[in-house]
């Protein structure tokens, strides 16, 4: 029989899944022997030498080969860290750390790990780094809402502990119970991540806080929710900031001289970086009589962030900075977006710029890239560049808007004839911006007007995006497009549904074009249904994304489009900079010659998660503080749209904030309401009353969770009238087949008015049991 120092140096040895069958069948155990083999193990694991983990064993002190665990964060060097799942640090102390390797082989559309993730995780000691590091590849990852739950932490005073309000919808209604003794430093009110346990048949899942995050009484703490729901990294990693912090401001050495140049930055008032700058002027080539001559500078980025360094590996990693109301989570950090990279009047700063010659009706006639060293002459506001060219200027624009502002407009008004001729998507859809109190909360919602100095600001950017586009395609370098693919065929049938449900016809066959929408939208501006319409085209787009393959930007109308204006808040922007630099030989920090276009596609898909990643935060932050806004109007009444139907009820947006509230199909009257998919409605069985996509309806908020940002809503409007005698007609039809021959009408009646009173009584159970709040499926 083996000793005891066998068996357990076996076990210390063993690559995989080592238990008793192992064991028995490595030593040529059985029969009787395996209760000797049993017991032995006993006294190994009491004496410590062993460890037991759901029926695995493995060395005291040491992690098994598979180990199931959670990422945590990032290393210095970029890499994924996890910890075990499953480790208790009053029993075994400090947590091991692993260090995960990257995947050798990743499948196409296999999601790629992040911070919050749990996995299994192939384990191996690291060696030189110490008895407590790991290293680490992914076997299979594991669901997110399975490894974390985030929420807000209610105490128990009396008997401990306390209990967790989930931030995510789809969570509102389930009791989640943290016992006394697994609250770790969390306090009432505070922001907390849990590792729920296996459920138990009896009595709500337990769940242990595995990190305290903030506390949501403090300021600017709403949008920590999105930001840790997300894995939105929003701490820069030291060397990124010593890196930041070492750099030095760029010289005139390799650059032309453009500082003479009256370039200006045009951009929100409140804006804190800037990263454009705009000229024009009348050409003066006899050749093009009416021309422009635009010049558009655009921050150097990469001049101070070099390919492979700290501050580019963050970069990539964060994508793009995320904008919330109460806060800004950069790309890059201050010292860089703020200071060297920002275009402040009066003051040196490195750009890669654009030259354009258009012609009088706005076409390019031809372009050239240049890298300079420039000084702005004037920081505006939108609101201030518009006053001063309607003939209100102040002290700032009085000298501005002769030499520069009326060249830049009459440029402008080039440019959107040429828009015009191009005919891009052009939807109507209002902006809301919240302005905060000082404390982070909501004090108004309002709709910034919208003012040709905007469009002024865009025209220019599209078209130097465009220039990027078309030089960088005549080189053979990889680069990233911005690409808006057309609708597709499914999402066109359902746009013409819901067209057809309010008297309107969408054209058959031909080719796409954005101008097809733009009829559509024009038919309806006068209407009622303007709103709904334009919120509808835009669900009908396809999502623009970027990509190494130029499939064209739909919306815009172009057929070769890149991100070249934003370098300080886009990684894609940085990328476009390299690849021109490299191709036109500007200098150093082009992109580097091993680049491959495989590589630079993981990053075109790396770049529009991020981006994902970042709207979904922005969205999921602006619902909460309008929830949290909304609270104190519980009980009031509003008007607002249908702008969603669903089996399960009906989403209502709000007129004036924007609020997307839920109404459940069972709180609608007496009757008994099914979905029709092809009306976008749900139709009463008995009273045939329709509440269909787009109705303008008047509703009472019931309940507000700020949390989650959910929203639940009564309806206070009746369903149009006029589908009475097509659904009684319909229902009889389907209950006829089950129904013997020769069995009356009225008895036919009589079964499926039992019949429906006895689905609407189910459903109103259910709808009790059921307090989780449907996420509309934007």
């Amino acid at each position: 029989m083996p000793t005891k120092e066998a068996i357990a140096a076996f076990i210390a040895e063993s690559p995989g899944k080592v238990g008793k069958r192992e064991i028995a069948r490595a030593f040529g155990i059985g029969g009787g022997e395996r209760i000797w083999l049993k017991r032995m193990l006993r006294e190994l694991e009491d004496e410590g030498v062993i460890d037991r983990r759901r029926k695995v064993l493995h060395k005291a002190g040491r992690l098994p080969p598979v180990v199931l665990a959670d990422i945590t964060g990032r290393d210095t060097d970029g890499e994924l860290v996890a910890e075990p799942a499953e480790w208790s640090t009053e029993e075994d102390g400090k947590a091991p750390r692993i260090i995960i390797a990257p995947s050798r082989r990743q499948r196409a559309g296999e999601p790629a790990p992040g911070v919050g993730d749990r996995a299994l995780i192939r384990v191996e000691p690291a060696g030189e780094e110490g008895p407590q590091v790991y290293t680490g590849r992914i076997i299979k990852l594991i669901a997110r809402i399975k490894a974390q739950v985030l929420g807000v932490y209610r105490a128990n005073r009396e008997r401990g502990g306390g209990y967790l309000v989930p931030v995510d919808k789809k969570s509102l209604g389930r009791e989640i119970i943290i016992p006394a003794g697994a609250e770790g430093e969390a306090e009432d009110g505070d922001l907390v991540s849990v590792s729920v346990a296996r459920g138990t048949r009896l009595g709500p899942p337990q769940a242990k806080v595995r990190e305290r995050l903030g506390s949501l009484k403090s300021e600017r703490a709403i949008s920590l929710v999105a930001i840790h729901a997300h894995g939105i990294p929003h701490v820069f990693p030291p060397a990124v900031l010593r890196e930041a912090e070492a750099a030095k401001p760029a010289t005139l050495a390799g650059r032309e001289d453009w500082r003479a140049l009256p370039l200006v930055t045009i951009d929100p008032a409140d804006a804190k970086d800037h990263d454009d700058a705009v000229h024009a002027e009348p050409d003066e080539d006899p050749d093009n009589p009416g021309g422009h001559v635009l010049r558009v500078a655009i921050a150097d980025v990469a001049a101070y962030v070099t390919p492979g360094s700290a501050l580019d590996r963050e970069a990539l990693e964060r994508g793009n900075s995320v904008y919330f109301p109460d806060r800004v989570v950069p790309m890059l950090p201050e010292r860089i977006s703020n200071d060297l990279c920002s275009l402040r009047p009066g003051e040196d700063r490195p750009a890669l710029a654009v030259r354009i010659v258009i012609d009088a009706s706005g076409r390019k006639k031809r372009h050239s890239f240049h890298r300079v060293l420039m000084r702005s002459a004037a920081k505006l506001a939108y609101p201030q560049a518009q006053k001063a060219i309607d003939g209100r200027p102040d002290e700032v624009t009085d000298t501005l808007v002769e030499p520069v502002l009326r060249p830049l407009w009459a440029a402008y008004h080039a440019l959107a004839r040429a828009r015009d001729a191009r005919e891009p998507l052009a939807l109507d859809l209002p902006e809301r911006k919240l302005l905060l109190k000082e404390d982070g909360t909501v004090d108004h919602v309002l709709i910034p007007e919208r003012l040709d100095a905007h469009r002024l600001i865009e025209e220019f950017m599209i078209l130097a995006n465009v220039c990027a586009a078309e030089t960088l395609e005549k080189s053979d370098l990889p680069f990233t497009y911005r690409v808006h693919d057309e609708p597709s065929l499914e999402k066109m049938r359902v746009l013409g549904e819901v067209l057809a449900s309010i008297g309107l016809k969408l054209p058959k066959g031909g080719a796409l074009h954005p101008s097809l929408f733009n009829r559509i939208l024009a038919s309806v501006d006068k209407t009622p249904h303007r709103a709904f319409i334009n919120e509808i085209v835009l669900r009908s787009q396809a999502q623009a994304e970027y990509s190494t393959d130029n499939y064209g930007h739909f919306g815009l109308a172009l057929r070769r489009y890149a991100h070249f204006t934003s370098p300080i808040r886009r990684y894609a922007d940085l990328v476009v900079h390299r690849s021109l630099i490299r191709h036109l030989k500007l200098g150093d920090g082009g992109l580097p010659a091993s680049t491959t276009r495989e590589e630079m596609a993981e990053v075109a898909a790396r770049i529009s998660a991020a981006e994902r990643r970042a709207m979904a935060a922005e969205r999921e932050t602006i619902d909460r503080l309008i929830a949290h806004y909304m609270a104190d109007h519980v009980g009031a009444t509003f008007e607002g749209q249908i702008a969603g139907v669903t089996g399960a009820g009906l989403f209502v947006k709000l007129d004036h904030t924007g609020a997307d509230g839920f109404i459940p199909a069972a709180t609608l009257g007496a009757d008994y309401f099914r979905f029709d998919e092809r009306q976008h409605a749900l139709v009463g069985s008995r009273s045939g009353e329709v509440f269909r996509l787009g109705d303008r309806v008047t509703v009472r908020l019931v309940e507000a969770a700020p949390v989650a940002g959910a929203l639940r809503f009564e309806m206070l409007s009746d369903g149009k009238a006029g589908a009475r005698q097509s659904a009684q007609l319909r229902a009889r039809s389907r209950n006829a087949k089950s129904f013997r021959p020769g069995k009356s009408a009225k008895a036919a009646e009589r079964t499926a008015a039992r019949k429906a009173a006895r689905q609407k009584g189910a459903r109103n159970k259910r709808a009790e049991q059921d307090t989780t709040w449907p996420r509309r499926d934007d």
